[in-house]
Order: C-alpha cells, then structure tokens, then sequence
C-alpha cells in the first residue's frame, strides 16, 4: 500500500510518500509561503533527485495539485497514477480528551479538530485546511488523523490536572496535554526494538530536542507524564519558547502595559535560547560556538537548557522507580555530542556512565552512547515522525477503525 503523509501549517505543505510493504520513502518535499510571495516547491525523489523552484500557489489545493503533478511526472515521479496512493495519513497536533488513538477522519473527528481551535489555534485550523484540501485532490480515499496529543492521553489525572479550580478543567478543558507525541511514540517502539525489550515491558524517559522540546515518561507502554502542558509552551527550555516560568510573569507584564498579544510574542518567540544567549541565534551550534569562545551569555544560556532537562530526568526517573534507558531525538538530541554529554555528566549520580568516544561517533544514527559498565542505558534514536504517521494510518485503514469519541478513554 502506498500511503502519503500530510502536514499542513499555517502557510506550508509537507509531504512523505511511503511504499508500506518496505516501509520505503519514494518522495518527499514541502511547498513554502502558501498565498504569500515568492512560494517555494522543494521535492526529493528516493534516489537523491531533487530540484527547488518556484511555483504559483494561493491555496492548499494548488499545492496538492503542484505535488501531485511531481508525482507522476515520467521524469521524476515515484507513480504512474494518483490512483496508486491508497490512503492519506495527517498530522493534526491537538485533538483533546476525545482522541485518544488515531482515526479515519468523517464528520466526528472533523468536530474534534474544529473544538480544538481554540486550543491549538496556529496549528489546527491548517491542519483542517489540508484535510479538505486532500479531500478534494483524492476523493474517495480514506483521510486519518494522527494526532500529536493522543500518545499522552494515557497520563494519570495527577499528571494532567494543574492545582487550579478544578471547574476550570470541567469547562474550558485547561489541563496538560503534551505534544510532539508521534515522535516520543516511535522513538519508544524503536527503542525498545533496539534494546530488545518488548514495548509494554520497558521504561524510558524520552527527549525530543530541537527548536521545540518535550520530554516524556514512558513506563510499559503508557506515558505516564509529559513536560509539554495544555500548550507546547510549557516545560524544557526551547530555541524561542521560555519553557516553565512563574504564572505570576504573566500578570507582571500585563500590569507593564503589555498586551495579550505581546506577553505571547514574548513567551513564544523571543525567549528560551534566543531570548537568553544573547548573540540573536535560537540554534543550539551557534550558542555552543558562542559559549566556546567565551561568550559568558551563551553560557548560561547552554547552561540553562541543561540544567532545566536534568531536573525533568531526575523527577521521571523517580516517577518511573528508576529506567531502562534515557532516549535522546530531534536535530539536538541525534547530533549535538556537546549536549548529551553534559546532560549524562550530571546524571552520573543514577548510575550513568558516558562513553565519550561512542558519544562523538553518534550523529544521527541509531545507537548506545552509555559505556558497558553503566548502570542504565542512555541511547540515541532517530526520529521519524513521518513514517509513524504512515503506519498509523494503514493500522486503521487495515483493521477498518472508524472514528470515537469520548468513550475512546
């Protein structure tokens, strides 16, 4: 079964074509600035092909039909027909309480979607774009939404419930949900395959280290916490984003004179390593070059973002009573040595033991950085949230899996 991979944002359009029988990638590619100026088809066959050029695009539907165009072009396509791709996987980030799983998307899950706007309202609304915008390009083929809340909905009510008025949670749904989900998940599968382990026996903690980060614990199978909270804005500190900070920050900028709007541009866009590094640069390799040539601001800023995954590794350790492995993935995670070496310095005191040398050979591939003496395991593992989508979706379109709600839970 050939099944395409959507991810729609709010003026992007990425896309994965797999081949399932090999789990094999036939192309890949995104179209950029979507109704804006100067939009951006960029396309990459298996074999290394590519090209990048400009195209005329003013809605998702015009993307999808750039994209499809590249697919079956006798030069370049991976596909002699449309007709070959036989489902279409989504990402979609929040889908709430009531999807738990992923689905085939029909009226319900669409009113899913919609009901978290309000929740997700950068993302969701695109993400709803895509559907429509497929179901128009591909008629007759199922559409399944993956959503990136739903591997977390398995956390305890002492884990997602915030010591607020618990009305507040009742009404408006103000509650942890956590993100990045489809990536902890197949980092977890993988590595528990890695090491051996069967999935619904093994304990991980998870770091999903990028732009964005998340980490998440993992005992047998179930989360059983995440940092990510009702809004990827919690937790970790992040390339712009500030991570946990005292609510009462909020209310101080506001009594400054700043509006809603900009207390969020602040949280969300200027703070976490650009906010703190001080050098303009929200990339991990330009704050550590910054803080090598003795930059005492990038320093801390370093500093800071791993003293602050420490402290969430050292509490998922205890919540798990003690881990099988600590799982390092995304662009920081799988290349930045510096990084994890810094991190698993400090985690020496659980039983830790760094091995420098396989530690600076692992750059995005999958493998063991602890020494054979270490107490626990710390590991590299790519993720690929792609391909978690496209077996999502042939899981459901193969058991025939209709949508659920609430009674999901």
């Amino acid at each position: 079964m050939k099944i395409l991979v959507v991810n729609a944002g709010s003026s992007s359009l990425k896309f994965t074509l797999f081949s399932m029988s090999q789990e094999k990638m036939l192309a890949k590619g995104q179209i950029e600035r979507i109704g804006l100026s100067g939009p951006l088809m960029k396309y990459q066959r298996h074999d290394g092909i590519a090209i990048e050029a400009s195209v005329k695009v003013n809605s998702y539907v015009d993307a999808l039909e750039r994209i499809s165009e590249k697919l079956v072009d006798p030069d370049i396509g991976v596909v002699k027909s449309l007709s070959e791709v036989q489902a279409i996987g989504h990402r979609v980030v929040h889908g709430g309480e009531r999807a738990t799983r992923p689905a085939i998307i029909d009226s319900q899950v669409k009113g899913i979607i919609k009901d978290c706007f309000a929740l997700a309202p950068l993302h969701n609304p695109p993400n709803m774009s895509g559907i429509e915008a497929c179901e128009a390009m591909f008629p007759g083929i199922n559409n399944v939404a993956v959503f990136d809340t739903a591997f977390h909905q398995s956390m305890p009510p002492e884990s997602y419930l915030y010591a607020l008025p618990y009305e507040l949670y009742t009404k408006y749904g103000i509650r942890r949900y956590g993100f990045h989900g489809t990536s902890h998940n197949y980092v977890a599968r993988t590595t528990a395959k890695f090491l051996g382990i069967h999935f619904n026996q093994i304990k991980l903690i998870t770091f999903h280290l990028g732009n964005g980060c998340s980490a998440a614990a993992i005992n047998k199978g179930v989360v059983v916490d995440t940092s990510m909270g009702m809004t990827p804005l919690e937790g970790l500190v992040m390339g712009t984003r500030c991570g946990d900070i005292d609510p009462a920050i909020v209310i101080r900028l506001f009594t400054l004179g700043m509006s809603a709007e900009e207390v969020d541009k602040i949280l969300n866009k200027k703070s976490g390593l650009l906010g703190v590094g001080g050098i303009n640069s929200s990339d991990m390799r330009d704050i550590i070059k910054a803080a090598d040539s003795g930059d005492q601001q990038a320093l801390r800023a370093l500093r800071m973002f791993v003293s602050r995954i420490v402290k969430y590794a050292g509490s998922y350790f205890a919540l798990l009573d003690s881990a099988d492995a600590i799982v390092f993935t995304g662009g920081i995670g799988e290349y930045s040595s510096v990084i994890r070496e810094m991190i698993l310095l400090k985690l020496s005191c659980l039983g830790f033991e760094l091995s420098t040398e396989r530690n600076n050979q692992c750059k995005g591939l999958a493998g063991i950085i602890s020494t054979d003496k270490s107490r626990f395991k710390a590991v590299v593992m790519p993720t690929n949230e792609e391909l978690m989508i496209a077996r999502e979706t042939l899981e459901v379109v193969s058991q025939g899996n209709i949508s659920e709600d609430s009674d999901a839970n």
